[in-house]
């Protein structure tokens, strides 16, 4: 899990997480494109994936008469939610997460091994990237260098929408949850009035940077 670098790079060395994920991201966008520009693909997007894949991503349940039914997506994304919420809130591990977030050098003073904790946090992020990304190739169905390409400003959005400081400590993932949904609710809100994809990505900077400017003014304000 190449992720786990970058958090070895915060945790060691004390980078900061943002420009750790960036340089990391960097790295695997171009592995990735020097793999995919490699035969037989010759950066041609990867198809004919296997139906047994596919039915992690497009299966639907529930499909009884004339209603549609649900994607298979739909509970695998709730036992992700209810996991990551029992490991945030009900765990020793989860605690030392908010106490590293809130203040690290107290966190230190207390006793949490600000390492372990750092790189456990990365380990977990990457195994739900893995199965994000999984998922994602499952649902098109296909795989290209440039999947999942800027999703990670959409995340950034969303959490802080949700009520996740940047300056660490404070968020819920009841909170994430929901500005998934306003989030989301908002992209197929411009796609369903025809917006330019081009002023999607200007209102979406918009929001980010709102997002952002509240949460640092509650910063300061505490």
């Amino acid at each position: 899990m190449i992720w786990t670098r970058q958090g070895f790079l915060v945790a060691k060395f004390d980078m900061h997480p943002f420009i750790a994920t960036l340089a990391v991201s960097v790295i695997v966008y171009g592995a990735n494109s020097l793999y995919f520009d490699m035969d037989p693909n010759k950066s041609q997007p990867i198809g004919g994936i296997r139906k047994d894949f596919i039915f992690l991503g497009q299966k639907k349940l529930l499909e009884i008469g004339d209603f549609p039914g649900i994607s298979i997506l739909v509970p695998i994304a709730i036992l992700f939610i209810v996991l990551v919420w029992f490991i945030l809130n009900k765990t020793v591990f989860g605690k030392n997460v908010y106490a590293i977030g809130g203040n690290r050098e107290a966190a230190i003073v207390s006793g949490v091994n600000v390492f372990k904790t750092t790189m456990g946090i990365f380990v977990l992020a990457s195994v739900l990237y893995g199965v994000a990304g999984i998922l994602e190739a499952a649902r098109t169905p296909g795989a290209t260098n440039n999947y999942g390409n800027v999703y990670e400003l959409d995340a950034i959005a969303a959490c802080v929408v949700g009520g996740v400081s940047l300056s660490g400590g404070v968020g819920k993932v009841s909170g994430i949850v929901s500005g998934v949904l306003i989030f989301t609710v908002i992209q197929y809100g411009l796609q369903f009035i025809a917006v330019s994809p081009m002023w999607q990505q200007v209102i979406k900077g918009i929001i980010i940077a709102v997002a952002v400017a509240i949460d640092l003014m509650k910063h300061r304000k505490n």
